[in-house]
């Protein structure tokens, strides 16, 4: 049996349709503003089900490590706390903890490989699925839930999928 293992990253998680995504970026790249747009716009991504963004964690992000799933939460001293640029910082009803699912790493737009191979993201021994988003780009919320439905596919139809479009 394995024990606990814990993590704290510099970083944003939110829960999409109960999915857990961890944003990581340098300060100021928009992890906050992006959780905000995901918290305040549901959409479809691709599945045609509504997912609903829920703020887990801003800032700060305890990652544990339990089996073989990775769990994330807010610390005590910032839980319930979003910080909203040129607002502040303002209180609202978060989710206590939430699996991850998928790793955003916040990157601008020309940095980022259009047809990427698979990618992952490693913590505390396990892999994540990774993609590349630019936050200032307004489709962003709308390819993480996209990138959420894609995950949820079996193999072979992402396979399927890619090559109909490749």
């Amino acid at each position: 049996m394995m024990t606990e293992s814990h993590l704290l990253l510099h970083g944003t998680c939110v829960s999409v349709g109960g999915a857990g995504v961890l944003i990581l970026g340098a300060p100021g790249a928009g992890k906050s503003g992006l959780a905000l747009r995901l918290i305040d716009e549901p959409g479809y991504g691709i599945s045609g089900l509504l997912l609903r963004g829920e703020l887990v964690a801003d800032d700060q992000v305890v990652v544990t490590r339990v089996a073989d799933r990775l769990m994330a939460t807010a610390p005590a001293s910032l839980r319930g706390k979003l910080e909203i640029r040129g607002l502040g910082i303002v209180s609202l009803a978060t989710l206590p903890s939430v699996a991850l699912a998928l790793v955003v790493k916040l990157q601008d737009h020309l940095a980022i490989e259009r047809l990427p191979d698979g990618r992952s993201f490693d913590i505390l021994g396990l892999a994540l699925p990774l993609v590349e988003i630019d936050a200032s780009m307004a489709s962003s919320p709308a390819r993480i839930r996209a990138a959420l439905n894609w995950l949820k596919l079996p193999p072979a139809a992402r396979e399927t999928v890619a090559l109909r479009h490749g």
